[in-house]
């Protein structure tokens, strides 16, 4: 089967179909991965991972676009991407929907899967006639009474909650012009419905939220996709550090609005408050530690594997991304979510709940004081081990590839 996966995104939308493409690739299946600039290259060179020769073992297909600019110019602040949003954000968007169109009708695949925000992917698999299968990174499509759609609120409303999902789906209304112009290109009929995904895919751990009995049979809740990390390269001074115990890992990802340093003096100095040795991982930016801060107990790195450090660590303070988040928990340690935006503060509650994490620090209220009484309320780590042993169970990918192999059965 050739198989086009595409995504766009942070790093925590692009790793999950890497994992996918690898495993589909070993099935073996001709695999296309297409993913925006800033990705194409370490998608290049993970593609080689394990490949006989050198040859890599999936095509990777280079989309117009380039997130990581767009956050190093504004932030992630919804206001900067407001105002930014008709002279950067919205062109970026369209060369990203534009250029999809154009992979699919090249590469002509038996099955599309696609990240949400590829809404240009059903454009193409109606004029191929070919299926979809839509990637829900996170519950935000599918409508379920029992929570509502991440992003939207955290507060359960009820019979209410299938409502939420109707304001997710409508964040895609404002392409609805240059869709409308893929769709009159590709020689469709610009107005009414394209067929829907034959399938819908969600990347989450059962053991972290369970599928909602009201979901109907066509979404399929996988586990987590993931592929096995790499042999860490060498780093004594990390694995000296993590050696010493007691370490507290903070990171947040792609999240860099706001002021890095202000937000290192906070964890750095909670820490200190409970004995805490502080791995700060910077990311794209989101942290960046005083020079009056250093010492032998704070060590830097701009990334870290971590299927590798985590589990070495007592804690972790992190921004709630879904894959963070699953990284964290099947680490069997507890944490601090300090949401930003989307849908963090959807996984801050969940985890709180489900008492694997302290309660959480809204970014914007990040100070010492609320990050020292976040880390004083930390669970048990023995709690979360019972969810993580649980998670080690879950096959994502297998799931995922047996769903994509049926999907032109409906």
């Amino acid at each position: 089967m050739r198989i086009l996966l595409l995504t766009a995104g942070s790093r925590g939308d692009v790793d999950p179909f890497l994992a996918l493409a690898h495993r589909a690739a070993a099935a073996g299946h001709e695999v296309v991965l297409g993913v925006t600039r800033e990705f194409v290259d370490g998608a290049r060179l993970a593609a080689t991972e394990g490949a006989d020769g050198g040859a890599p073992r999936f095509e990777v297909a280079a989309l117009d676009g380039d997130f990581a600019a767009v956050v190093e110019a504004q932030g992630v602040s919804p206001w900067a991407a407001a105002r930014a949003f008709r002279s950067t954000v919205a062109p970026m968007m369209a060369g990203m929907l534009r250029s999809a169109v154009r992979v699919a009708m090249e590469r002509r695949p038996d099955v599309i899967v696609h990240h949400p925000k590829v809404l240009s992917a059903a454009v193409a698999a109606a004029r191929l006639d070919r299926p979809r299968v839509l990637v829900e990174i996170v519950p935000t499509l599918t409508p379920t009474r029992e929570f509502p759609a991440a992003g939207i609120t955290t507060t359960g409303l009820g019979p209410l909650n299938p409502l939420t999902y109707r304001l997710a789906a409508a964040a895609g209304a404002v392409f609805r012009g240059v869709l409308r112009d893929l769709r009159a290109e590709a020689g469709l009929p610009t107005r009414g419905a394209l067929p829907g995904p034959a399938r819908t895919l969600v990347p989450v751990s059962p053991a972290l939220l369970p599928r909602p009995a009201d979901w109907p049979a066509a979404t399929v809740l996988t586990g987590q996709w993931t592929r096995p990390e790499r042999p860490a390269a060498a780093d004594p001074e990390l694995a000296d550090f993590l050696r010493a115990g007691r370490v507290l890992c903070a990171g947040f990802g792609s999240m860099a609005d706001g002021d890095p340093e202000r937000r290192a003096r906070a964890l750095v100095g909670a820490a200190r408050e409970h004995d805490l040795r502080v791995l700060l991982v910077t990311g794209w930016g989101g942290l960046r530690l005083p020079g009056d801060l250093a010492g032998d107990d704070v060590l830097v790195r701009s990334a870290v594997a971590h299927g590798h450090v985590l589990p070495l660590c007592a804690a972790a303070v992190h921004h709630g991304g879904a894959g963070t988040t699953h990284a964290v928990v099947r680490a069997g340690i507890p944490s601090v979510v300090v949401p930003f935006l989307a849908d963090q503060p959807f996984w801050a509650h969940l985890l709180h709940r489900r008492g694997l994490a302290a309660p959480p620090v809204p970014s914007r209220r990040l100070d010492r004081r609320r990050v020292a009484a976040a880390l004083g309320a930390l669970p048990g780590a023995a709690a979360v081990q019972v969810v993580a042993d649980r998670m080690a169970h879950d096959d994502g990918c297998g799931a995922a590839l047996d769903a994509v192999e049926h999907s032109e059965a409906r």
